[in-house]
């Protein structure tokens, strides 16, 4: 090794080395003191980048947790109100039940209104004042969500269950002694319809050759049942009552024992569509026809060749109205005789229920149809049947006219009060779906619920007003109107309970959100942790070699600088 004084490399590799260590010792103390392994792109940058983007997703899901949290407390707000709702709704109910009662008078179901008046207000009021931050908690739309969304057949539906189906059909059974003995029977409200002033309401089925028919369906035309006028529905004087109670006679003969016999011989649609007419009286629609026409329709070919016209009608009406007459002037109770036999005994034929049942009035159908074209032909006829077409009864079975009972009017002829909840006694009931008004969700409100653009949550608090429950026009005031508000309350409630029942769903999703989302964010906390945190450990041993590598290091620097000394003992 040669001796130089100009270049010491002792010194300049001992120099090199304690700058090393002392890089060394400065990260080790930089990482010490932050705790950071990585406090600069340059410690490592791919880390770093990892570590920023990771920070980023931990701050979004901390906030989204948080916005979660805003969105239950709007949902218990929109709750809390809700509850309050159902409690108007069932003070409300509470008082229709109050007023339906017979005992109370006009002023106090006048009272009875006005609380619910003030309740119907206060629904309104809690649905555009219940706010949360600002914002309305609630839909301010008023498009109707409860029960059918059609009005007219709402109001029909009304008409239907609460009177004219189970007054009809008590009707018939008082009156004719005849019942469905539990046979079914659908209501269809939606699916048949030939214009207005046509066909109003049928009866189908499928009639055998013999016996009792079977898919007994009675079709409304809401064509002609628009017309609300409640109770009795529909125009003067074929109220929309009479009409129903014309058809129920149809579908309780339907389900007779000898519906196949009466209808397998087209002869007698005058004997089934008169018994119907009678039911409810037909004198508005003989007057109208006229009594000349009326009688004129009654020759035996006319009644046995049925074209549904309607002096068809009339003419049907008035030869029920002479069998009637006739087997009650020789003891028998009337046409009810002759129909309780066809219900009796399976199989029987009209002309046999006459020969036998007729209280001897008649030996068959032919003798029948010879005593009546020679009664239709004496000017007394009207009088030998009871008929005044200028008095206020309609000529139905039991009135003064036909029975010399208490007057029926036109309004009268059917009962107006509810029947027990039951519906129909004879008959099981199907109805048709018809379509219901749906929807009341409102708008939905998106909640931020990730740490990304789009993470959305959607959660609606739907309407609360008196439009979207169907009740701006609830009326308590008549024992009527109080039953079919019974049953508006009964949907407003179940859609109340609905919405409360959807904001608790919706809260437990936002609770089981928050859940996941902090879940999320500890473990996404715990990565960028392994990447960023110093290790201590290991930065310990790091600062304490370091630190001795600095320390020998400057020793070995001294040491090296008196290296070059050595040619001056060279030099004496």
């Amino acid at each position: 090794m040669s001796v130089s004084i100009h270049t010491n490399l002792a010194s300049l590799g001992a120099q090199r080395h304690l700058g090393l260590s002392g890089a060394s010792l400065s990260t080790a103390m930089q990482r010490l003191s932050s705790g950071l392994r990585i406090n600069s792109a340059k410690d490592d940058a791919a880390g770093l980048a990892i570590a920023e983007r990771m920070h980023s997703q931990i701050r979004g899901m901390n906030q989204a947790a948080r916005n979660a949290n805003d969105g239950i407390s709007l949902l218990q707000t929109a709750e809390g109100a809700s509850s309050k709702i159902t409690d108007s709704l069932q003070r409300m109910r509470e008082l229709a039940v109050q007023s339906a009662n017979g005992t109370n008078s006009e002023a106090d179901r006048r009272a009875l209104q006005a609380e619910v008046q003030q309740l119907k207000r206060e629904i309104d009021r809690v649905g555009a004042t219940t706010r949360f931050n600002g914002l309305q908690v609630f839909d301010q739309g008023r498009d109707r969500a409860v029960g059918v969304l059609n009005p007219d057949i709402a109001i029909t539906m009304d008409g239907l269950q609460d009177r004219w189906l189970a007054q009809a059909e008590k009707l018939v059974k008082d009156l004719y002694g005849i019942d469905a003995g539990g046979a079914n029977i659908k209501i269809e409200l939606t699916t048949f319809t030939d214009g207005v002033g046509n066909t109003a309401a049928r009866v189908s089925s499928i009639t055998p050759a013999s016996g009792p028919g079977s898919n007994i369906t009675l079709q409304v035309d809401m064509a002609d049942f628009t017309a609300a006028n409640q109770p009795d529905g529909g125009n003067a004087p074929f109220y929309n009552d009479r009409i129903i109670a014309h058809e129920m006679v149809h579908a309780v003969m339907a389900a007779g024992q000898s519906w196949g016999e009466l209808r397998s011989n087209s002869s007698n649609l005058w004997f089934i569509e008169g018994v119907a007419e009678f039911i409810h009286g037909a004198d508005e629609r003989v007057a109208a026809d006229t009594m000349a026409a009326a009688t004129a329709d009654m020759s035996t070919a006319n009644l046995q060749n049925w074209d549904g016209t309607s002096t068809d009608y009339s003419s049907g009406y008035l030869a029920v109205r002479y069998l009637h007459a006739q087997i009650q002037a020789q003891g028998g109770n009337g046409v009810q005789d002759v129909l309780q036999a066809l219900q009796n005994n399976a199989g029987m034929t009209l002309d046999a229920a006459l020969q036998n049942h007729s209280a001897a009035a008649f030996t068959g159908l032919a003798d029948f149809y010879g005593q009546l074209q020679t009664a239709v032909a004496a000017p007394t006829f009207a009088a030998d049947i009871g008929l005044d077409l200028a008095n206020a009864d309609t000529g139905a079975i039991g009135g003064q006219d036909a029975d010399r009972g208490a007057t029926k009017t036109a309004t009268s002829v059917m009962p107006d009060l509810p029947l027990a909840s039951t519906l129909m006694a004879g008959f099981s009931t199907t109805w048709e779906t018809v379509p219901t008004a749906g929807g009341g969700q409102g708008t939905a409100l998106a909640l931020q619920v990730g740490a990304n653009a789009g993470d959305f949550l959607y959660v609606h608090t739907g309407g609360m007003n008196l439009g979207v429950l169907g009740l701006d026009d609830l009326d308590v005031s008549t024992s009527i109107d109080a039953t079919a508000a019974m049953r508006r309350l009964d949907d407003a409630i179940d859609f109340v309970s609905t919405t409360r029942g959807r904001i608790g769903a919706q809260m437990n999703r936002l609770d089981a959100v928050i859940a996941t989302l902090q879940v999320s964010s500890e473990n996404l906390s715990a990565s960028r942790g392994r990447i960023m945190d110093a290790d201590f450990a290991q930065e310990t041993a790091t600062l304490s070699r370091a630190q001795i590598l600095q320390q020998a290091g400057t020793a070995m620097v001294a040491q090296a600088n008196q290296l070059p000394q050595v040619v001056l003992s060279l030099l004496r």
